[in-house]
């Protein structure tokens, strides 16, 4: 039942109970228990909305950061990544395959808030070998959700 719920609330995390209930066919109380204990033990982390913010007034700009650091005695990366995830602009960090270790993504109003957290911030870490800065132009696809819209048809009808 765990993985169904799990499954159906990454897609529709505003879902009431009482509906979830009925799809999995199970009481709500159980489904309220259920995801209550996820929380708990924190397979649920958070619940989030997802914003096409190109559809608003507010100027953001987001930007993947690939980081190559070197990793900490007896800890890995785990000690670099908790430092830049301490960073309130800080959306995310993972640890990647390929070329770098660190994927970092942040938002800003401008270009330059980005560019100045990596120079500044970043980059100045003791552990920080080098950074590739990406920035976001479009975002067709996030979380699942396609963000594009459609494109028209813009064929002529044509009647006999």
């Amino acid at each position: 039942m765990r993985e169904k719920i799990l499954t159906f609330i990454e897609k529709n995390s505003r879902v009431n109970l009482h509906e979830l209930a009925v799809l999995l066919g199970v009481d709500e109380v159980m489904v309220a228990n259920e995801l209550a204990a996820m929380e708990a033990e924190h397979v649920i982390c958070g619940y989030h909305t997802l914003i096409d913010w190109d559809k608003t007034d507010v100027e953001k700009v987001t930007a993947m950061i690939e980081v190559r650091v070197t990793p900490q005695r007896d800890m890995g990366f785990d000690k670099v990544a908790e430092r830049i995830y301490n960073y309130p602009e800080v959306n995310s960090v993972y640890l990647i395959s390929g070329g770098f270790d660190l994927m970092v993504t942040l938002e800003g109003k401008t270009l330059r808030d980005i560019s100045g957290f990596v120079t500044e911030k970043l980059s100045t870490l003791d552990s920080v070998l080098s950074t590739k800065t990406n920035f976001i132009l479009k975002k067709y696809k996030d979380h699942g959700t396609v963000m594009a819209e459609a494109p028209k048809d813009e064929r002529m009808l044509m009647t006999p």
